[in-house]
């Protein structure tokens, strides 16, 4: 009898079903998942041997697909899948939340100084560069160049904005000081969402140029395709603005209100730590969601591709990887 929870194994295949948003949502939950951070080095070797013993044929008998997905879902937070070197923890998917957490509350400190507005979407930036880095298709050599492009833009635009942003309420003679500060706390958003969508048509803005790899059901290349590149970069690049929204619309909003109470006006003190625990609450359901949006493997119809690749093959569906 199958169980539900735990499917046959399929090496390197999502245990949940990828064509509903719910299952799209458990797998990245998954991904994302902060306890593997804490996983051994005997564990990891172990989860390492399980999945080359299934690879070769020379799995235990006794081995159950319960133990074969764990071990996967090990594998494939700590090991990079081309390199097979360990990612640094700090820049794991699995670590995006715990460490970004503390950059993002200081993004949403209150009254902050230009130069703190600075140092903080810099800091934001230099995270989230180095996760896309540690976490990159490595399958073939990429020049450096163009992730210090992302980087440079990327913190060009989100220290602009933000300090753009932060001057002309500063300056608005028109609004009172209690409304430029509730105004104030909502300024990171619009500046690391724009940043977050610079930084991914710069790092990969060659896709556009030279087009990505176009597959059939069975896995087979047909081709590259610019059309797909353009889909995939704009799906990429909603997911990534929409992100930031919970992280950093929902807190300033949940503290705007949680200011009211007699409780932090008698308790000031406990304005970080509570503002902390809803920052990361957010952090930690924004993040599955937003990736979740569209399918890592998505389809596209052969009508909307290149006449040359609808000459190669047959099939009404084809697909391509979207990347993160």
């Amino acid at each position: 009898m199958t169980n539900a929870e735990f499917p046959p194994f399929k090496l390197g295949a999502p245990r949940f079903d990828q064509s509903s948003f719910g299952g799209r949502l458990r797998h990245f939950l998954d991904i994302t998942d902060p306890r593997t951070l804490f996983t051994s080095n005997a564990t990891l070797e172990e989860s390492i041997k399980l999945i080359d013993d299934f690879k070769n044929g020379l799995l235990d008998r006794g081995v159950t697909d319960e133990r074969l997905w764990k071990a996967q879902k090990i594998k494939q937070a700590i090991i990079h899948p081309d390199t097979g070197e360990k990612i640094w923890m700090p820049f794991r998917m699995s670590g995006f939340v715990a460490f970004g957490s503390p950059i993002v509350v200081g993004l949403l400190l209150p009254n902050l100084t230009l130069p703190a507005t600075v140092f903080w979407q810099w800091l934001n930036q230099t995270h989230n560069a180095c996760v896309n880095y540690s976490n990159r298709n490595a399958s073939k050599p990429t020049p450096m160049k163009r992730f210090v492009l992302g980087y440079t833009g990327a913190v060009t635009t989100a220290c602009t904005i933000a300090v753009g942003l932060t001057l002309l309420i500063r300056r608005a003679n028109n609004l009172s000081a209690a409304k430029k500060m509730l105004i104030q706390k909502f300024v990171p958003f619009p500046a690391v969402a724009s940043a977050s969508v610079c930084n991914v048509l710069l790092m990969r803005n060659s896709e556009l140029i030279e087009g990505i790899t176009v597959f059939d059901k069975d896995r087979k290349e047909i081709g590259s395709s610019k059309v797909a590149a353009k889909k995939a970069l704009k799906e990429t690049a909603v997911t990534r603005a929409v992100l930031p929204a919970p992280i950093l619309l929902i807190p300033p909003g949940a503290m705007a209100l949680l200011e009211k109470t007699s409780f932090l006006k008698r308790k000031p003190r406990f304005h970080l730590p509570i503002n902390a625990t809803v920052t990361t609450l957010s952090f930690a359901l924004a993040l599955p969601v937003a990736i979740a949006l569209f399918p890592q493997i998505s389809q596209i119809h052969r009508d909307d591709l290149e006449p040359e690749l609808q000459e190669a093959t047959e099939d009404a569906t084809l697909f391509y990887n979207k990347g993160l």
